[in-house]
């Protein structure tokens, strides 16, 4: 009898070892989930991020003169004139071509106005771009429109220097002053002396 009550006590420790053993499995799966999920939604909300931080800062713009649809665009930060002439359906025929610089980055808030053929254009305003000869009403070289042969005018300033001080422009933005050339490599507070009055930052 004894010996028959010792083997149901045995079933009745493994039947409930099975069953708590189970029990845990289930819960570790369901805690294994939990996590999964926690870290899919942390990885997405990661990956979200850093999309939205990668998303180019958007500029606006408005081109006048001739064009084909003058008025305001919106254009992505690094985009250049050529871009937001596209946008506006291009050229007119009689628009002066020669007189655009088709690869100057745009900023925001900027006016660019593109002339006609023998139209003269006077920068009286520091943020219109008739992208040609980039010179201000006082005869002073505008540094942050000028080309690599009108820098090149500028008291000992060669071909090296000038292409260094575009390439400076073009990676970090226009010179907000005249003092801001002394980042550029090769660019010295005696350099700058012998420039300053011949350049304009507007």
């Amino acid at each position: 009898m004894w010996r028959k009550y010792g083997v149901i006590g045995i079933v009745i420790i493994v039947v409930g070892s099975f069953i708590l053993l189970q029990f845990f499995s289930k819960k570790e799966e369901e805690t294994s989930m939990i996590v999964d999920q926690q870290d899919n939604v942390f990885a997405q909300n990661e990956k979200e991020t850093t999309v939205e931080a990668e998303e180019p800062l958007i500029l606006l713009v408005d081109i006048k003169g001739a064009i084909k649809h003058p008025g305001l665009y919106k254009i992505n930060e690094g985009d250049r004139i050529q871009d937001v002439i596209d946008l506006a359906g291009g050229l007119t025929e009689d628009a002066d071509e020669n007189q655009i610089n088709l690869a100057q980055r745009l900023q925001d808030e900027m006016v660019i106005y593109i002339p006609t053929i023998g139209e003269e254009i006077e920068h009286t305003q520091p943020n219109i771009s008739s992208t040609n000869t980039q010179h201000a009403q006082d005869g002073k070289i505008a540094i942050n429109h000028a080309t690599v042969e009108e820098i090149q005018t500028l008291n000992g300033i060669g071909p090296k220097k000038a292409e260094t001080i575009i390439a400076h422009r073009e990676e970090n933005g226009p010179f907000q002053t005249i003092e801001d050339l002394l980042n550029v490599s090769g660019i010295g507070e005696k350099t700058l002396e012998n420039i300053r009055d011949q350049i304009s930052v507007p």
